[in-house]
């Protein structure tokens, strides 16, 4: 089929909710406004910044078709899913703040959707910004690179995401009742309805890793609670606390009591387990010096600790909340 003219092209929205990001929304909006394919319209919702972040982004009022709506309190989902009922467009694109658009990035979203106007949601992608080597080690260990996507089983971030208006209607938008994770529910909820979604690798967003062990820590326990509210990845969450709270110390207490050897099982089971991302960022680290590479390798595992331990004192917080709420219908979100 060949892609639609100009005139047939369906009208756009770009979605994005805000919050006290008044050090970082420039990015965003900066690369908003270079878009090769410019957006209909751009509908944000800030949900009560005490910063100077509304105005930033009203000064922008003058080179995109802005819509910027206030709404106190509300959390991330109940915020995209007011500025998705403010917006006027077919077809929504969402991001979120504290990251950088690739030019190209609405382009390769819509690409899709104009070759075939039955696509209903498309999958984009994003990759690590990193400022500094903690950060680049950051990235490596805790985002993806694209060859380890299948693009049949990937669920996409809501940093970078397209979507008709009524494929959101179908599923009842994003779970206002999730504060974390909710993009996560959406997508599966998506996917129960139409299937693997169309992957658009070159529609990347580039998003800034946590720049400090204690800010990452607080986002992966806010994580792993989300996953406990919602009931994600339950086997996962339990072979982690198998792994630290079973294999490691028996491995630990043979070592002592048998044989030194024991101790090899832990050290080979933590190479496997940062292979991954110390292959990522052996492809990122051209630029740092002999020093740099040795303190970012040593980084990774370190990284992995952490966000685990955080893990495994998020998952069951979440769950907790869970059984407090669980007869609240919106729990069982689940279609099978």
């Amino acid at each position: 089929m060949e892609a639609m003219s100009t005139h047939e092209r369906r009208r756009v929205s770009v979605i994005a909710t805000v919050l006290n990001e008044g050090e970082s929304i420039r990015n965003l909006m900066d690369s908003l406004v270079a878009q090769t394919r410019q957006p209909d319209e751009v509908v944000i919702v800030d949900g009560g910044s005490r910063d100077d972040t509304v105005s930033i982004v009203e000064s922008y009022a003058d080179r995109l078709p802005l819509h910027v709506l206030t709404a106190l309190g509300a959390n991330i989902s109940q915020g995209r899913n007011r500025a998705i009922a403010a917006a006027t467009g077919e077809i929504i694109a969402a991001t979120d703040a504290g990251v950088r658009l690739d030019p190209r990035w609405l382009e390769a979203l819509l690409a899709p959707f104009e070759r075939d106007p039955d696509v209903q949601v498309v999958a984009g992608f994003f990759l690590p910004d990193p400022q500094t080597t903690f950060e680049m080690a950051m990235g490596a260990t805790v985002l993806p690179a694209v060859e380890d996507v299948d693009p049949k089983r990937f669920l996409p971030s809501s940093r970078s995401i397209a979507f008709t208006r009524a494929a959101w209607q179908t599923v009842g938008g994003y779970p206002e009742w999730l504060d974390y994770c909710e993009d996560l529910i959406f997508d599966f909820r998506l996917r129960d309805q139409f299937g693997p979604f169309v992957w658009a690798p070159d529609a990347i967003v580039y998003f800034r890793p946590r720049s400090s062990l204690r800010a990452f820590s607080l986002q992966y326990y806010r994580y792993a609670r989300g996953d406990g509210k919602a009931d994600l990845w339950r086997k996962r969450h339990l072979v982690r606390y198998g792994t630290y709270l079973v294999v490691g110390p028996l491995f630990t207490a043979l070592g002592l009591v048998h044989t030194p050897w024991w101790w090899g099982g832990l050290v080979a089971g933590g190479i496997v387990y940062c292979r991954r991302p110390w292959q990522r960022l052996a492809r990122m680290w051209k630029r740092l010096t002999l020093w740099q590479k040795a303190y970012a390798v040593m980084l990774v595992p370190v990284i992995r600790l952490v966000g685990d331990v955080a893990k495994m004192i998020g998952y069951p917080v979440g769950w907790a909340w869970r059984l407090r709420h669980r007869d609240q219908p919106e729990l069982r979100w689940r279609t099978d």
